[in-house]
């Protein structure tokens, strides 16, 4: 019988990279070559202890001593998490799901052991999974080859014993990167609930709550019975983006609702995982707010073998700390590079289903429970291959269902035929993935109940900004307002053929840009953390080369905005002979030219290699940020151009730059980690490099007028470059050199900090409540 072939180990390079070789087992340790192993620590909340592990006898590394409650390599093509679930099944006959693993850090150990015989140089995930109560010995299942016994110990307890490099122990420096584990644990389990409830409270306000209840009187009789299936097939909506941003987001949700009455402490953490949608607080550049020691629980009766009397495993549903840069459209152990080489393998056609913004990414392995029946390692022929497409239409199918039914009723209520055509379209959409023809309804909409819902912006995908997000923006439609903006949409054209960018790069088929200005009745989905003031739609490059965008402008937000932060900011940091132009008309304007600028510029492109592709592939995950930087400077480039053509009033020539300078801080303040912050970082720095923006020694800032138009145009055929030549190295390095909180930046915002000046509002839907609350 001929033996077992040899696990393979991938080969990283000393950063912890793929070099797409893999080798032996034996060979990667005698050679010293980096590679890539799990560690899983099982955590008891009730007891406070950690459960080691005694490593067998005849291990080649440290025999005999108590270690990791399970751990193990990661073999060549395999996951992180997979592994993870099959050393625990393995060694210990645990079979837990994927949602209770919690990658808390990666840890590299570099060691030379056995008389330097065996070499040690690998990059550990450290997961830890958090349990309710001591998991009975009686029900584990040893490994016999790899563990002779398990027990647990206080966690204090065994960092002493480590502290004092016992010889019992697998030695690990708690004083060094290791040390994470037990900071976390002890700072998750030991934080006094009154600060936590401070601290939460402070996040909260900076909120400012917001009533929004506008007038439905220019709604038909048939377009009033349709909005209350819209306002129900938006809080569809909401429970997709929910599962989008992270898998177990909606059980967290759910949890934290069902117990928010029970102390002021829970009130406080569902109050502000509403605002977020998530665990991650938008303003704190994605910084988690709650642990998993605040997360679901959930008990396994079939995890081990049975135990008399003990009902089985009980849980908590694990989060990261670090929000998953791919959200949930992709797997979570999933890095780019891996992405890149099974992408570049498949067939045309799915290449494009691959990068496409209506799919998830999956892996077969977390599909197929039978991954946790191997038992040696022996899938080491596996590749990339296990990662395969899933369209939305089946990803979500339950839900879209759902929404495509109410819009299906909405659409046979409504006697707005534009209206009609647009919700018959967009839940066909929904149901077959193909949004294009419900995407030209849209922008062909005219109505006084303006509607948008479906999956547009690619924020959430923090890897490749392919994946779009579901949304809904439920409103009325202004018509006073919307004529008077209706001539940016006609400049569209002109503004390209004057661009500040080679004539190479532009187009002569800029369609012009419908605009609509609507006061926000209800929003869902994508909505969570600062509110949008204005959308650019579609996102799709198809329908933007053949047809251009259209705009939805949402004047009561904008109007709350200016109100209840850009004025406070504007009285403490703008110097008092600027401070008066710092009004809502340039404010206002810049906003609907920003929108506008979406729709110029590069957008389909011709690579240097002749290949055809589009600014969104080739950015990747700097597109987000350099598309808004671009809507927002050319969009002064634009207004400042208007101007000169007489278009607009001479008025706004000195407003609408120190609008803008007020407008860099309130935008700064959602976050560097947030598209649109980092786009005002950027320009803000770029500006105030160049002279346009000056700090002065009372802390205060003003706009310098003989250089702000020279700053803007450089700064704009800066951005329009990159995106025409599709330049990801120069995208990346104008962010990392100007998207940064310099000490100017970081004057202003102590200073609004100082003055509690809310960063954004909270909208409270009031009129859509009620109607919900009357349709139950």
């Amino acid at each position: 019988m001929s033996a077992e072939p040899e696990e393979r180990l991938d080969v990283l390079t000393a950063a912890g990279e793929k070099t797409g070789a893999s080798k032996p087992r034996s060979e990667v340790h005698r050679d010293g070559d980096y590679h890539r192993a799990v560690h899983v620590w099982i955590y008891c909340e009730s007891t406070g202890e950690l459960l080691l592990q005694r490593r067998a006898d005849c291990k080649d590394s440290w025999p005999g001593q108590w270690d990791i409650s399970s751990a193990g390599h990661i073999s060549a093509g395999d996951s992180s998490l997979s592994s993870a679930q099959r050393e625990l099944h393995e060694e210990l006959g645990i079979k837990l799901p994927v949602d209770a693993f919690e990658l808390i850090f990666i840890f590299l150990q570099e060691c030379v052991i056995n008389n330097g015989t065996y070499t040690n140089n690998e990059y550990n995930d450290v997961y830890l999974v958090t349990t309710l109560t001591p998991i009975p010995l009686a029900a584990f299942t040893l490994q016999e080859s790899e563990v002779s016994a398990v027990r647990y110990m206080p966690c204090d307890e065994y960092k002493s014993c480590l502290e004092k490099g016992s010889g019992e122990y697998v030695p690990y420096d708690v004083n060094g990167a290791y040390g994470q584990l037990f900071n976390i644990i002890e700072k998750r389990y030991k934080d006094n609930i009154k600060s936590r409830s401070l601290t939460l409270q402070k996040k909260i306000n900076r909120y400012a709550p917001i009533h929004l209840e506008p007038e439905l009187t220019t709604l038909s009789k048939g377009d009033r019975e349709a909005l209350g299936y819209i306002l129900k097939a938006s809080i569809v909506i909401d429970d997709i983006f929910y599962e989008q941003v992270w898998n177990s987001n909606r059980m967290l949700r759910d949890w934290l609702k069902a117990h928010a009455d029970s102390s002021s402490f829970d009130k406080l953490k569902w109050s502000y995982y509403s605002i977020n949608k998530s665990p991650w607080s938008c303003l704190d550049e994605n910084k988690a707010f709650l642990s998993t020691a605040d997360s679901a629980e959930k008990l396994l009766t079939d995890a081990t073998k049975s135990v008399s009397g003990w009902k089985g495993i009980e849980y908590r549903v694990a989060f990261p700390l670090d929000k998953p840069p791919g959200a949930n459209f992709y797997p979570p152990d999933m890095d780019k590079k891996e992405f890149e080489l099974w992408k570049n393998g498949l067939p045309e056609k799915e290449q494009k289903d691959a990068t496409g913004f209506f799919t998830v990414i999956k892996r077969h392995d977390a599909l197929l429970p039978s991954i946790l029946a191997q038992s040696d390692g022996s899938n080491q022929n596996k590749t990339s291959d296990d990662l395969f497409i899933v369209p939305y239409s089946k990803e979500y199918k339950s839900s879209l269902e759902k929404v495509a039914e109410l819009l299906h009723k909405a659409s046979e209520c409504s006697d707005s035929p534009s209206l009609k055509n647009l919700l018959r379209t967009k839940a066909n959409a929904f149901l077959l993935n193909d949004y294009y023809e419900s995407d030209i309804a849209w922008m062909e909409l005219d109505s006084n109940l303006d509607v948008t819902i479906g999956p547009y912006e690619t924020y959430e995908d923090g890897l490749f900004s392919y994946k779009a997000t579901f949304e809904a923006f439920v409103g009325v439609r202004d018509d006073i307002a919307t004529s008077q903006v209706k001539l940016f949409g006609d400049q569209l054209q002109d503004l390209e053929k004057h661009l500040p960018m080679d004539n190479a790069y532009k187009s002569d088929n800029v369609s012009a840009a419908p605009i609509r200005v609507i006061n926000l009745l209800y929003n869902s989905g994508d909505v969570k953390g600062p509110q949008t003031i204005a959308f650019n739609l579609p996102n799709d490059e198809r329908i933007v080369s053949e047809r251009g965008t259209s705009m939805v402008m949402l004047k009561n937000i904008s109007e709350a905005k200016f109100q209840h932060i850009l004025k406070p900011i504007a009285n403490a940091c703008i110097r008092e002979e600027q401070e008066d132009y710092v009004d809502f008309e340039p404010y206002y304007t810049h906003i609907v030219c920003h929108e506008c600028c979406h729709g110029i510029g590069p957008h389909s492109i011709t690579l240097p290699s002749g290949k055809k592709s589009t600014v969104r592939l080739e950015l990747q995950e700097f597109h987000s940020a350099l598309e808004e930087a671009k809507a927002d400077i050319v969009g002064l480039w634009a207004l400042n151009f208007l101007i000169k053509k007489g278009l607009l009033p001479k008025s706004l020539s000195k407003s609408m730059y120190v609008s803008f300078l007020a407008g860099c801080f309130r935008s700064i303040r959602f976050g560097l980690e947030e598209s649109h912050g980092k786009g005002q970082a950027l320009q803000f720095n770029w500006l105030y490099e160049k002279g346009a923006f000056v700090l002065h020694s009372d802390g205060k800032f003003s706009v310098d007028f003989t250089k702000v138009e020279d700053a803007v145009e450089s700064l704009s055929r800066e951005i329009l470059t990159i995106q025409a030549k599709g330049d990801k190295p120069s995208a990346q390095s104008l962010l990392q050199s100007h998207a940064s909180l310099t000490q100017p930046l970081r004057v202003a915002l102590d200073k609004i900090e100082h003055m509690q000046v809310p960063v954004d509002i909270a909208p409270i839907f009031g009129t859509a409540n009620k109607l919900l609350a009357n349709d139950q």
